[in-house]
């Protein structure tokens, strides 16, 4: 396993600073959010942008996951808008060519996956028409991935239409391929009362491509630091390694970039220690 942090808890910070930085502290792993100044798919001069990134990470030793979850990005009004649920008319094409760009950015970093959620059902649609949605435009995500040799980690998130790993399993059964993979968040497990957690670790061990981690309460969707929340974290760095997970455990502490650098040097020390006396 290698640590890596978000860059959405350094949204202050230059990409090449935040980058900087986490490799001082010791991170090994980067989940790096497209957004206005992290790699913004939609900016000028992004070949040079993605060859100087790819230079960086090269000097630093830095692997990468790209994610999607950019807050106004796509709409500077509308959170997370448009979705793979949203109508047509509402941009879902837009969220479509969005996730084309990650991809193509993954494949030019070497990423090892595309994280990517659902989406909040619109409010007045059906469960079964968000979901003919959902499958529809990850076909076509799918496909793209594929080509690029890209995986996709698909990630279930408290609130959204794929909340829960039961309806990552039902989305499962409607669509699936060699390319989709499964972001796993501890936390969201924790929130939505789905534990054991080392449980849910070993049943998905096959399909898991990224790991996000943070402390949480139970109930509470909010990202929390190590020891503020209740989660027993030895059982669950013991399960990751009986599984032989080998790929990024990335802290997401989204809403602790007034304090990015002091967030992300704790997080380091307690989960390095952690894994240390999981051995």
């Amino acid at each position: 396993m290698r640590i890596g942090y978000h860059t959405n808890g350094l949204a202050h910070h230059s990409l090449p600073s935040a980058l900087r930085l986490l490799a001082d502290f010791g991170y090994r792993s980067v989940a790096i959010t497209l957004d206005h100044g992290a790699l913004n798919p939609y900016a000028p001069g992004q070949a040079q942008h993605l060859a100087d990134m790819q230079a960086l990470l090269a000097e630093l030793g830095l692997r990468t996951v790209v994610e999607t979850g950019a807050r106004y990005l796509l709409d500077p009004v509308h959170k997370h808008q448009p979705t793979l649920v949203s109508s047509k008319a509402a941009g879902r094409p837009r969220r479509v060519e969005f996730l084309r760009h990650a991809v193509d950015v993954a494949a030019a970093l070497g990423s090892d996956c595309v994280s990517l959620w659902s989406g909040q059902l619109p409010a007045g649609d059906s469960r079964e028409a968000g979901l003919r949605r959902l499958t529809e435009s990850l076909s076509y995500v799918l496909e793209y991935a594929d080509r690029q040799h890209v995986m996709l980690g698909f990630e279930p998130e408290p609130g959204m239409l794929i909340d829960t790993m039961d309806s990552f399993a039902e989305l499962l059964e409607r669509i699936d391929a060699p390319q989709l993979g499964l972001t796993l968040d501890i936390g969201h497990l924790h929130c939505l009362g789905e534990t054991p957690i080392a449980e849910v670790i070993h049943r998905w061990a096959d399909r898991l491509v990224n790991v996000h981690i943070e402390d949480m309460r139970a109930g509470v969707h909010e990202h929390l630091q190590f020891g503020e929340g209740e989660i027993d974290f030895p059982p669950v760095l013991a399960a990751l390694a009986e599984v032989q997970y080998g790929g990024g455990l990335h802290v997401e502490l989204s809403r602790h970039s007034h304090v990015g650098p002091m967030a992300a040097r704790q997080a380091y020390a307690c989960l390095h220690s952690l894994l240390k006396e999981s051995q």
